[in-house]
């Protein structure tokens, strides 16, 4: 498995770093699908996971995103995102439990003068994650009370977001990279030593224009390849500090089919700490199916 991760890892870097060439004839991209990107879009897995996650029905992500801005020429762009993620259960009375709140609200400036396939954006962000429940953190026997314990935690981030256009693969390119900081005051103090409250965020999206069908008819992406890796600092347990254990990333590709008019398949490739609130502590390996919605229009 540590040889797949490096693997992979250097493929991504090698993606992210080809060559790119600019094309005046591509519509302009701005901050509103930057935005889209960053924020990643709504899914549903189908209940055919392969690996070491609990068994699920489905697991669901919505990420509504509510925009404030002057115009759509504006250099400065704030995104409000109540996002939720939940899981059901492959379980008597198929129960979905803790979902995880994300609520966050984000800042996106243009650093270039006017927005063009080839821009580079810096973004703030202020967010909060929980699962609404406020039992005990822990049960009598020790162990993480995962059904009612309280999970809670606010950070901010802050990074930049780099634009590309490649004319010889007709694809659009979006890299970005950030600092994820979850202040020890704003968090629940069971997390201190076990959660890591420090992280280095880097995502790399890729998306692949179809031509024209006519002059007036938008560009929309049919493919796109995703990566994400996260690398986790600070005390978490007994981990040394180069541990393979502290990365999370994933890989998913998405096809977007011509009969489909806002939906596609996707596939998902998963290693590292898992994202769902306080199940962080689990350490999951999977593979997922399921369908997306990829509204972006170049």
């Amino acid at each position: 498995m540590d040889k797949l991760i490096i693997i992979l890892l250097l493929l991504t870097f090698s993606v992210t770093c080809s060559g790119i060439e600019k094309n005046d004839s591509v519509p302009e991209v701005g901050l509103a699908t930057i935005a889209r990107v960053h924020h990643g879009t709504s899914y549903i897995t189908f209940p055919t996971d392969i690996g070491n996650i609990e068994h699920l029905w489905f697991e669901g992500n919505l990420i509504p995103n509510f925009y404030i801005r002057v115009s759509k020429n504006s250099r400065l762009m704030g995104v409000i995102t109540p996002q939720i993620i939940l899981r059901m259960y492959r379980e008597e009375s198929f129960p979905v439990r803790t979902p995880s709140y994300m609520p966050q609200i984000t800042v996106y400036y243009l650093l270039s003068s006017k927005a063009g396939v080839n821009s580079l954006s810096l973004f703030g962000k202020l967010a909060h994650h929980s699962n609404g429940q406020e039992g005990d953190f822990y049960l009598e026997d020790g162990t993480i009370n995962y059904k009612s314990g309280n999970f809670s935690t606010n950070y901010y981030e802050l990074g930049l977001i780099k634009t590309n256009y490649s004319s010889r693969y007709n694809a659009a390119q979006f890299f970005g990279t950030s600092i994820e900081i979850h202040p020890p005051a704003l968090s629940i103090d069971e997390l201190d030593g076990i959660y890591s409250l420090y992280r280095w965020n880097s995502q790399f999206s890729i998306f692949k224009i179809p031509a024209f069908t006519n002059q007036y008819m938008a560009k929309k992406a049919s493919i796109s390849l995703k990566g994400q890796t996260t690398y986790m600092f600070g005390k978490i347990n007994n981990l040394n500090n180069l541990s393979l254990k502290r990365l999370n990333l994933s890989f998913s590709l998405y096809y977007h089919p011509a009969f489909f008019e806002d939906i596609g398949l996707f596939i998902e490739f998963y290693h590292g700490s898992d994202f769902y609130n306080i199940y962080f502590g689990h350490n999951i390996n999977v593979i997922r199916f399921g369908i997306m919605t990829e509204k972006l229009r170049f």
